[in-house]
Parts: structure tokens; sequence; C-alpha cells
């Protein structure tokens, strides 16, 4: 049976003032983490290649409110959200299970590593997946930038195969998806998964992305569409 994969161009809390408590089992959001990641910091820093020109938004002038992040704990009963050591005051403090990304960069002006506080009872756990700018860890398989802060595919398939099954669930929420790499590493994981993003374009590319990746739809310039199931031969 092929997985719920539900989405919404809305307000991510107004979405969730909606939802009974535990609607989820694991969210995993990336919220601003208000350093100014949002088009015009990412490209400035480039040094060894020319930089994705993202289209300046200004929406990582500051963290989420803490309305955001106690609606984020009350719908799911676990939890991930990347860049908590940004604004720690607004989360639960303690945790036995920090998520380290190592980035694998090298000698960048870019962070070594990101990380993710969770309410998981379990030890801290490392990912390692380079991800510096034209470099990635699978070349053979480069995924394209559609978002400044987008994270690979790899690095939610890895959270997902980790922690679902430990937590005996599969209901996947993503308040801010933005390029949508955690929906498609659910869909094809088999998980069933919802996600909210607030911007029209992001919330249009990401879909892009995900039919192209998932269904092997392409769209064209001129608003028809193509299917290349030889794409997708796993």
């Amino acid at each position: 049976m092929e997985p719920i994969s539900e989405v919404h161009n809305c307000d991510c809390i107004e979405y969730m003032r909606g939802l009974p408590d535990n609607a989820f089992d694991l969210v995993i959001a990336d919220p601003p983490y208000g350093i100014g990641e949002d088009g015009l910091k990412n490209h400035s820093r480039s040094k060894k290649a020319t930089a994705t020109k993202y289209t300046p938004k200004l929406w990582d002038k500051e963290a989420p409110q803490q309305p955001f992040f106690d609606e984020l704990l009350r719908v799911s009963r676990y939890a991930v959200i990347w860049g908590a050591n940004h604004f720690i005051s607004r989360v639960p403090i303690d945790s036995h299970c920090w998520i380290v990304w190592d980035k694998d960069n090298g000698q960048t002006d870019f962070a070594d590593c990101e990380l993710a506080w969770t309410n998981l009872p379990w030890a801290v756990r490392k990912f390692r997946y380079r991800w510096a700018g034209m470099m990635q860890e699978d070349m053979s398989n480069k995924e394209a930038r559609i978002h400044p802060t987008q994270k690979p595919v790899a690095l939610y398939g890895w959270l997902l195969k980790t922690f679902l099954p430990k937590i005996g669930g599969g209901r996947v929420f993503d308040p801010m998806m933005g390029s949508q790499s955690s929906r498609i590493a659910a869909y094809k994981l088999g998980y069933d998964y919802c996600g909210c993003e607030l911007d029209k374009e992001y919330f249009d590319e990401g879909n892009e992305r995900f039919e192209r990746e998932c269904h092997g739809i392409i769209k064209m310039k001129d608003g028809t569409t193509i299917k290349q199931l030889s794409l997708f031969g796993d």
C-alpha cells in the first residue's frame, strides 16, 4: 500500500492548533535558527565555487517563539528539533539523545556539525554525511539544492530508519518542510507523512522535487509534464 503523503501550504502553528495531542509518532522540525541563513549569507560565503543564488526572503532573522515549540511537543509523541543549540531556552533543556550531524565539510566558514535536540530515551547519536556546497557524500546521486538550509534526504532517511522502529510508530510530521527532503525520505521508506510550508515558492518547488524523485514526473517549462519511469528502477 502506498504511504500517505499529505502536505499543506499554510502556517504550521495554526495547523497544529487544530490537531489532537500525540497526533504523530515523530516530528522532525528544521525551524529558522535566527542566524541569517536565508539566501544572501549562504551565497556570500562561497569561496571554492559559485554558490546557488537563492531568493533572499529574510525568514531567518530569529527563531520561532515559544508557542511554536509548545504546539510541536504537544502534537507528537517524540520530537527531533534541529538547531536547538541556538534557542535552547525555548525547548526542554534536558535530553538523553542529542543528534549530531557531522557535515564533513573540511576547512570552510560553515559549521562542522549541526545539532538536534530530541526527547528520545536513547544515547547521543551521530550521522556523518558530507554536505559542503557543491561537495556531497553521494556525488553519483547529487541532490539539486532548492533551499538555502536544505538537508540531505539521506539524513532524514537515517533518522527515520534509526528511531521509528524503536518507538513503534510510522506517522511523521515536518512543520517547516522547505525542500521536502523529509517527505521524500518518508515516502521512499513507506512511512505516512504530513508536512507544512508557509512560503508558496518553496512549497511549489518542493512539490515538483517530490514528484520528480518519487514518481518520476518532470514539469517542463511550458507547464506540461512527462513521466520517466526508467529513472526509478529501485
